[in-house]
């Protein structure tokens, strides 16, 4: 018999599905165990830390760039975490620019992004010239065939990546609210969205029938999830857990 059930996750419920999915995955559990994983700053890289046994976090300041108060900005230095290395599955104090040139095929570099499209690619924004953390990841993984995975919520759909990029660009902006940026379009690694979350956790169908909300629940996103019966009353059953997921909150920017 199958079944089929609509519900609405919150940002935070989304990165908290979306972070446990990231963890099951087979190349993440068998990085941890046997190899490396670099879990670069982020939001929702936040809550991966977490699932992977290694929080909780104050998830503001495990991000470099950020947004808020309706602007692109940096996270205050003095505050922000360094990313998650792991090497066999313990904490590495190495820098994860050291590890990440040792990489090989069976590792695993987790980067959340900023835009998401139909197409699965995935936008970061740039604030720096150099090209942050992604600009100089990806030589890397794509020379290795490491695994890049990109846990990014359906939120950020955008209707193209490539036209986003295109627009952007540090040197082309007059204005901006916060730090003007570039974007660097990755097509290379798998997506993490909450769709494939709930197909790898929960073995389930579903599609996103809805975005957004008032009160609490802006950048939700509306979930239609069907498939057999137990696998979707496990989903049901952990419902309740994921919608009480609390928002991150402010980030002290006061020096």
């Amino acid at each position: 018999m199958t079944k089929k059930i609509a519900f609405t996750l919150t940002s935070a419920a989304s990165k908290r599905l979306i972070a446990r999915a990231v963890a099951a995955m087979p190349e993440v559990k068998h990085a941890k165990k046997h190899g490396r994983i670099i879990v670069a700053n982020g939001t929702t890289n936040a809550y991966v830390v977490e699932e992977l046994g290694f929080g909780p976090l104050e998830k503001g300041t495990f991000s470099v760039g950020v947004v808020t108060d309706s602007a692109w900005l940096t996270t205050p230095a003095r505050t922000r975490q360094k990313p998650l290395v792991l090497e066999q599955g313990e904490i590495s104090q190495r820098p994860w620019t050291e590890v990440l040139a040792e990489f090989g095929a069976d590792d695993v570099f987790i980067k959340g992004g900023n835009a998401l499209d139909l197409d699965g690619n995935v936008g970061v924004l740039l604030g720096s010239a150099a090209g942050g953390t992604i600009g100089n990841a990806f030589r890397f993984l794509v020379a290795t065939g490491a695994h890049l995975v990109l846990p990014v919520g359906l939120e950020k759909l955008v209707p193209s990546v490539l036209e986003a990029a295109s627009a952007l660009g540090i040197g082309t902006l007059d204005h901006t609210e916060g730090i003007p940026c570039g974007m660097f379009p990755i097509s290379y690694g798998t997506v993490m969205t909450e769709l494939d979350a709930l197909a790898l956790l929960y073995d389930a169908e579903s599609t996103h029938v809805a975005s957004g909300g008032f009160a609490g629940c802006e950048g939700a996103v509306g979930l239609v999830a069907w498939g057999h019966d137990n696998d979707i009353e496990r989903l049901q059953a952990d419902l309740p857990a994921l919608t009480q997921e609390h928002a991150i909150g402010k980030i002290d920017f006061s020096e």
